[in-house]
């Protein structure tokens, strides 16, 4: 489908913010016409705002009845509007409700204070109000979410303020500065930046406190790292481990990488995390800075392939419970689609091969999976959508996918729809 800029007013096609061109389509004749608006809830997750809320705006622009909570996504206005004429319309509601008043970026979340509407811009930091005489301000004040809870349209904008930040961390290091130097917004050292318990940016500096230990004494390091990870040793290992560990951790993609009879660099990595956990106690017992330096020391931290590898080596029985202390390591590593598509690949791998008892549990680990932003709404529902063979035989693709209805119904609910059901439980 089409997309426009956010803002179209920026021509320049390298603008970040995308999202689809309106689509509706005209029904009904007299005084029963009216216009569908095709993909509202996708347009309305772009901007990271309640479809309701766009919908209404048209109503009071346009003078016309809408629909504002369909339990079947059809949004409708009565009257016949023209896709263009809307879209014109959009433009106003962008601008009014989600664009940053200072940095006129759309990375705002909104917020509700003594009745009033602020834009907290997750961008720039800045937090400007709304004004509160337009029609719809008074809607939304009256259907606000619910206190204490993020809709996915707040978790979606700050997921995509995060990845911006990221882009802008990028683009700071190619020009020589360090994303954490004194010139930084982002500089712990400034004061501008507080570090969340399990956050990647916490573990980030876990990995640099880790690096400088390992290198303050070569003498230490080598105590400390007595045991012997050579391919040779670890190859040894690997021929005293049950038969259900003996096994290729990766399978091979479209770069003819991946299975090597368990000698390739992934399958030492993940031989490395089963027998050190073993020899640990458990993977409780072994830090997510140990295995980020040692995925690094195979040169694969980058590799999406890595995080087939980690869904089937770093849980075990209680993986909805390790998942929260695993996210800050996990987010460093999963930084595109394909990365996510891999870590679900492992982890169909994991419950349905290894783990077969932990099916049911698929709904609750997916849950945490999207509660720390390691896996997106846009790699979750294709995946759930369609069983796959590229990790496990047919049937137990579809039955992890099976245990996974809960979890896609939710996800695949409206943003209203979820106060709704919130109300009358």
């Amino acid at each position: 489908m089409a997309t426009v800029n956010v803002r179209r007013d920026v021509s320049d096609p390298f603008y970040r913010y995308k999202m689809e061109r309106l689509q509706s389509k005209i029904e009904g004749k007299g005084n029963g016409i009216k216009t569908v608006i095709v993909n509202l809830s996708s347009v309305a997750g772009s901007l990271a705002r309640p479809p309701a809320y766009v919908i209404k705006y048209f109503g009071f622009e346009l003078g016309a009845q809408t629909n504002n909570n369909p339990n079947d996504d059809r949004w409708i206005i009565n009257g016949a509007h023209d896709a263009s004429k809307l879209q014109d319309y959009l433009d106003g509601f962008i601008s009014k409700f989600v664009l940053c008043k200072k940095c006129k970026n759309p990375e705002t979340v909104m917020e509700f204070k003594d009745g009033r509407i602020m834009l907290d811009c997750k961008a720039c930091g800045q937090r400007s109000e709304v004004d509160i005489r337009l029609k719809l301000s008074g809607y939304i004040i009256k259907n606000q979410p619910k206190k204490g809870k993020k809709d996915k349209s707040t978790k979606k904008a700050e997921r995509r303020a995060r990845k911006e930040a990221g882009h802008k961390d990028d683009d700071a290091s190619q020009n020589g500065n360090s994303p954490n130097d004194s010139a930084s917004d982002h500089a712990e050292e400034n004061g501008d930046l507080t570090l969340e318990a399990g956050s990647d940016d916490e573990f980030t500096r876990q990995i640099t406190e880790g690096a400088k230990e390992l290198d303050l004494d070569e003498g230490e390091k080598e105590v400390e790292w007595a045991t012997d990870f050579s391919q040779q040793a670890l190859k040894s290992r690997a021929e005293d481990l049950p038969d259900d560990l003996k096994r290729a951790l990766v399978v091979e993609d479209e770069d003819g990488e991946g299975e090597g009879g368990g000698s390739s660099a992934y399958d030492l990595f993940g031989q490395w995390v089963q027998t050190t956990a073993t020899e640990k106690g458990g993977v409780d017992k072994l830090e997510n800075v140990e295995i980020y330096l040692k995925a690094k020391e195979f040169g694969i931290e980058n590799k999406h392939r890595t995080l087939t590898v980690l869904a089937q080596t770093i849980f075990d029985d209680k993986i909805v419970k390790q998942v929260p202390d695993r996210a800050g390591m996990l987010k460093k590593m999963i930084t595109s689609e394909r990365h996510e598509k891999a870590f679900l690949g492992g982890t169909e791998r994991f419950v349905g091969v290894e783990k077969p008892d932990l099916i049911p549990l698929v709904s609750a680990i997916l849950a945490k999976y999207y509660e720390h932003d390691l896996v997106s709404e846009e790699v979750l529902k294709p995946w759930g959508s369609k069983a796959s063979k590229k990790y496990v035989d047919i049937k137990t693709s579809k039955a992890v996918r099976k245990s996974a209805e809960k979890f896609m119904a939710w996800l695949n609910t409206p943003d209203s729809d979820d106060d709704d059901e919130d109300e009358s439980e």
